[in-house]
């Protein structure tokens, strides 16, 4: 199978095609490139000993997208490319509109087109909003309280309305939680340009002494010490879900949610003991303003996927933060 990756290069979308090659698929990947470098493919080659069809496209470009699925012969799609930080959506929703929501409209427009339709799409629990019981299954309410999460929402109900419309699709939207870590080789990892939306390349970059500190948004919180708790999951272990996902496709002829995640949740704080422990090291960091739209508690009910994608994630809090230590000191600046 041919399987289009879109935000190849990006940090889930570059593991996930690791697992993709190491499972015997073709991929075919596209990018805009304005959030990663295409250097990572180069990377994806060092571990995989294969090479994958690579093309610098915007999702929005109809035209290029159209002439991409003319020339290449596409079976399925996974659907990685999006902008992702809630702090940015809630400053620059139109941004999150158009590069989410526009660009997923033109992706399937095209997918309908030369009647490819297969999806992965890659969902968040953002989708949840701020959830009254912990933890969330796939039934809990639907209610996002910030901008990025909408785009997810939406976009869910749009694959809803086709498959309702065409019931010839196969879709399985992947909600998954907080994915951190880094591939344990160190060749691959989350790669930002510019300031750190998220919480654990801010870590690494404040220890590495690309930033001064750590800033934490907030201590009061109605959580074990006030600080906000998540569901981390390691970045190869939601690889694996997307994989396993994929498999699950063929023949599938209906759309599904799946939570990703370890159901297990940790705080902010959590995270940073944890880091400095496993390390060795000392993360500088001062308690700031809460952000708008952030929840106090969230984590998944993780059954239906280990049930019914037989799949479940393996690799603890310690796993993640040491690989994501491993992959900032081997990569001081990142890949650019």
């Amino acid at each position: 199978m041919n399987i289009l990756v879109t935000g190849a290069t990006g940090f889930i979308g570059s593991h996930t095609i690791v697992e993709l090659l190491n499972s015997n698929y073709s991929v075919i990947g596209i990018d805009n490139l304005v959030n990663s470098s295409e250097k990572v493919l180069e990377r994806i080659t060092e571990l995989t000993n294969k090479q994958i069809l690579f093309e610098q496209i915007d999702l929005r470009d109809k035209d290029k997208l159209s002439q991409f699925f003319e020339n290449n012969a596409i079976n399925a799609v996974i659907h990685f490319a999006g902008f992702k930080a809630v702090g940015e959506s809630v400053e620059n929703p139109l941004l999150y509109f158009s590069n989410n929501i526009k660009a997923t409209i033109t992706l399937l427009e095209v997918m309908a087109q030369f009647n490819v339709k297969e999806l992965v799409f890659s969902s968040s629990c953002t989708v949840y909003g701020d959830p009254q019981d912990v933890p969330l299954t796939e039934n809990s309410l639907l209610s996002p309280t910030n901008p990025y999460g909408r785009t997810k929402y939406w976009i869910e109900k749009m694959l809803l309305d086709i498959y309702d419309a065409d019931s010839n699709w196969s879709i399985i939207s992947l909600r998954y939680f907080n994915p951190i870590g880094a591939h344990p080789s160190g060749l691959i990892g989350e790669n930002p340009i510019g300031i750190p939306n998220n919480l654990v390349p801010f870590i690494t970059q404040t220890v590495i002494g690309k930033r001064k500190k750590l800033s934490i948004f907030g201590d009061t919180y109605p959580t074990h010490d006030g600080t906000c708790v998540r569901d981390y999951i390691h970045v190869c272990d939601l690889s694996l879900g997307h994989v396993a996902a994929l498999k699950k496709l063929k023949g599938f002829n209906k759309i599904d949610y799946y939570n990703l995640g370890t159901g297990k949740g940790h705080s902010v704080l959590d995270v940073v003991q944890t880091f400095e422990r496993v390390n060795q090291v000392k993360v500088p960091f001062e308690i700031d303003e809460k952000r708008p739209g952030d929840a106090a508690e969230v984590w998944a009910e993780t059954a239906r996927a280990k049930e019914e994608l037989k799949w479940e994630a393996l690799l603890t809090l310690e796993d993640m933060l040491r690989d994501a230590w491993n992959w900032q000191v081997k990569n001081p600046e990142g890949i650019y």
